[in-house]
């Protein structure tokens, strides 16, 4: 066959034809016509069969006011009615002109499909463009009455207006279109505007996957962030109630402000504190003469020239002055105490010297100790052998403490009330009545002041010779010293001078920031670090604080992205947590029921960076979180995840203990608490020292930050496994599992001890825990039910299980709550319980 592709070369652009040739009886191109070509007319009558007049009348002319041009299709129609004599609806009419004119399309384009598959494709379009073709001419030729736009008599502003011909004037059925489009746009707007439907990463509305959230969250960490956060922490020391702890804490709600948190605020309380006064406080031995000194007291500077720093003091110690013998007692445990007695020692009326560290540990329970025993004073000091020079090279040169480095501290009996001491159980307001500090349980009777080695050399030394000559396992590492106890009629004699200024209601401040969740934006996760510090506070608590503003601002970003948590993420930063914890007790104590129904978690970080071994303690609900979160890491130095290391060295999570801000949440809210960091050596953390500065935390404890960043992504990562997983993944089985395990030691330990002791009282205590573990396996099977039911579904929930996994979270929460021992109304227990809801 010829080519004859040539025959239409000439014809590639044909002019576009104007109106009048387009409807007139000759087309323009007929003139050009090759001899083959088909003429309009013969064409028609292909596809007609043969030539249709075209009525004149109006009524085929024109619709509803607008006129149709003669064409093809209204030439359809009028032979449609011709055969089929009136019968049908003119809708069934277009239907079948519809169809015939899909099925001639369908035969001249798609006159055989080479290919089966591109065949069936096309058929399936071309059925699909029919129905919907149908559908849409079936819906075209439905038409509504019109309805004349009302006048208002405005004939004069009408005239000057333009005139729209009645034919073009829209009818209702479009403003109806219009008004609906408009109001579907504005109340999609309110909707993301107040973040009930947030733009998530995979489209308008959609959610996000919590994978991409993690690695988005991973890769957001900035160590330079965290390096700035430090850097201005540690710039200027900030006692608890002091104007240094409020300037940062405005700071800080700055930084929240900047990260993108959806509210911002602070809390204030007016609690008692005790502050050194200027030439108030004094040490010296004042007899026998020839032995006369006088203590240095204040710390060494690290900066040259001298920052202002903190004095040495303990915070909630007793003021006043006291005389009397100087006696060492080694850690000033009841133990310490006892065998002095046994020596014929009598320590009553005498000032005692004695080093911190020890069993126990803590302060304040040394201090109860020797008020017990009848002591008039204590001198507290920093032994090298426990944290100077005998562990290495010390500050500013290394991480250990100088020869004149001082530990500061709180001394109030946080066994007996942690907050205020005066408003027990009760916030601190400005009305709030409070109890006297005299012969208050929380608070000591007899003045304490800490000291450095370098003043305690001389107090040693000033012994040697007098009283018993002391073991191995009570001597320290102070050089140059004989150790002796000295004796309460031979020692020399210690005037102890501790006059302070004590406010009765000071101001302290607590700093918050938060993302709403958009499932149950009631239930929190709570966040919290404190801020105030004994001086420069470098580890304790500016790591804590400067990694937990960067997870802030992690967050924070996130949610600009379009990202919301499920449940509420609250970030707070405490004040006066040095002084008996009580910035985050007394607001835990003003919104204790609202936390007890909405709390679902509280993680602490205080001290956050010491060292590079991890450690945690908190509730045994958080054991399948904890591993999660670790398993996602890798540690390094190591090419292994924090898990495997956490596992090969057989760590645990720890006990909680009330020494730091969790301590409120957990014991009086029931809020499930958790607190971590990494820790370095041993006392190794030169505690309330003005030596813990930025250039000693970079230097000696770490270089580059590394393991602050590391916090910072175990701690966001933590964040979203409880704020945006569709199940908290807390296990009760855990719980059940710890309880277990310490039931049975507590069994053991009574065997071992008890001798005849009946054991059968252990019985309702093992049944309680085999009928928890049950409960608490049926507890996990329903979480089983859900993702299977759910991921099963392609990942949709319906409305009830949505109910359901809503209402498990909340009982999961609320699980430690309900284990408080809260008193009861007798109407609740018909009498049959005590006062504390002990039945």
């Amino acid at each position: 066959m010829p080519d004859e592709k040539h025959l239409y070369d000439a014809f590639q652009d044909p002019p576009i034809p104007t109106y009048e040739e387009a409807t007139s009886s000759s087309h323009p191109l007929s003139s050009r016509r090759g001899p083959d070509e088909i003429s309009d007319d013969a064409e028609r009558q292909t596809l007609l069969g043969h030539d249709l007049p075209v009525s004149s009348s109006s009524g085929s002319r024109r619709r509803n006011g607008y006129y149709q041009p003669p064409s093809v299709q209204s030439a359809r129609s009028s032979l449609d009615d011709d055969d089929e004599s009136g019968l049908g609806s003119p809708v069934e009419a277009d239907e079948d002109v519809a169809l015939r004119q899909t099925m001639e399309e369908m035969d001249i384009l798609d006159p055989e499909a080479a290919e089966d598959g591109r065949g069936r494709r096309n058929r399936s379009r071309t059925g699909f463009s029919k129905r919907f073709y149908s559908i849409t001419t079936s819906l075209s030729s439905i038409h509504l009455p019109r309805i004349p736009w009302p006048s208002f008599g405005f004939e004069w502003f009408k005239q000057r207006l333009p005139t729209i011909p009645e034919e073009y004037r829209p009818g209702w059925s479009v403003l109806a279109r219009l008004l609906g489009l408009i109001l579907i746009i504005t109340l999609v707007y309110l909707l993301v505007a107040s973040e009930i439907v947030p733009m998530g990463a995979g489209g308008f509305g959609a959610p996000w996957d919590p994978e991409t959230v993690r690695h988005l969250a991973l890769g957001n960490v900035d160590t330079g962030r965290i390096n700035e956060n430090l850097k201005y922490i540690t710039s200027y020391d900030h006692v608890a109630g002091t104007k240094g702890s409020y300037a940062l804490g405005q700071w800080i709600e700055s930084q929240f402000k900047e990260s993108h948190m959806k509210t911002y605020t602070h809390d204030e309380y007016f609690v008692y504190m005790n502050y050194p006064r200027k030439d108030g406080r004094r040490v010296a031995i004042v007899d026998p003469p020839e032995k006369a000194w006088q203590a240095k007291l204040e710390e060494g500077s690290p900066y040259d020239p001298r920052k202002p720093q903190t004095e040495s003091f303990h915070g909630f110690s007793r003021s006043g002055n006291v005389t009397g013998p100087l006696i060492y007692v080694n850690y000033g445990d009841k133990k310490d105490f006892k065998a002095l007695w046994d020596g014929q020692i009598d320590v009553q009326g005498c000032v005692v010297l004695m080093r911190y560290y020890g069993t126990p540990s803590d302060r304040a329970l040394k201090l109860k100790a020797a008020q017990d025993a009848g002591v008039a004073g204590v001198l507290m000091y920093s032994d090298p052998a426990d944290d100077g020079f005998l562990k290495g090279d010390v500050a500013p040169n290394g991480r250990w403490r100088p020869k004149d480095g001082v530990q500061r501290g709180s001394v109030a009996f946080s066994n007996m009330i942690i907050g205020d001491p005066t408003t027990p159980g009760r916030p601190s307001t400005k009305d709030q009545m409070r109890l006297s500090t005299e012969n208050n349980v929380a608070l000591p009777n007899i003045p304490s002041i800490p000291l450095s080695w370098e003043d305690a050399q001389h107090l040693l030394q000033s012994l040697e010779g007098i009283g018993t000559e002391l073991p191995e396992e009570w001597t320290g590492g102070v050089p140059d010293v004989k150790w002796f106890t000295g004796h309460p009629e031979k020692s020399p004699k210690v005037y102890l001078q501790n006059f302070q200024d004590e406010e009765e209601q000071q101001r302290i401040t607590n700093v918050f920031g938060s993302l709403p969740g958009v499932e149950d934006g009631a239930k929190k996760i709570i966040i919290g670090s404190h801020r105030d510090s004994w001086c420069f506070g470098a580890a304790d608590p500016g790591s804590g604080t400067a990694v937990m503003l960067e997870v802030a601002r992690v967050l924070g970003e996130l949610r600009m992205r379009g990202w919301h948590p499920l449940r509420t993420i609250e970030f707070a930063s405490w004040d006066a947590e040095e002084y008996n914890m009580m910035g985050s007790t007394e607001h835990v104590e003003q919104n204790i029921d609202e936390l007890r129904a909405n709390a679902l978690a509280y993680i602490n970080v205080d001290v956050g960076v010491t060292g590079d071994k991890l450690w945690a303690n908190g509730s045994p609900l958080f054991k399948h979180t904890w591993g999660r979160v670790l398993g996602r890491l890798v540690d390094p130095q190591e090419n292994k995840t924090l898990f495997d290391l956490w596992e090969r060295d057989n760590h645990e999570l720890g006990a909680l203990a009330a020494t730091s801000d969790h301590a409120a949440f957990q014991d009086l809210a029931g809020t499930s608490s958790i607190e971590f960091g990494f820790k370095g050596p041993e006392h190794g953390d030169l505690a309330h020292s003005c030596y813990a500065t930025y250039e000693w935390m970079t230097t000696h404890i770490d270089k580059d930050l590394t393991y602050h960043t590391l916090l910072a992504q175990i701690w966001v990562l933590f964040i979203l496994e409880l704020a945006q997983e569709p199940i908290m993944p807390l296990k009760l089985e855990d719980y059940a599992s710890y309880l277990a395990e310490e039931a049975q030691k507590l069994l053991d330990s009574t065997e071992k001890v008890g001798h005849n002791f009946d054991i059968a009282i252990f019985q309702p205590l093992f049944d309680a825990v085999r009928g928890l573990t049950d409960r608490a396996r049926e507890f996990g099977e329903w979480e089983t039910f859900w993702y299977n039911n759910v991921y099963g579904a392609g990942g949709f929930e319906t409305q009830g299980l949505t109910i359901q996994r809503v209402h498990h979270n909340s009982q999961m929460g609320l699980f430690e709550t309900r284990l408080l021992d809260l008193p009861t109304s007798e109407k609740e227990n018909k009498g049959a319980v005590s006062d504390h809801g002990v039945r």
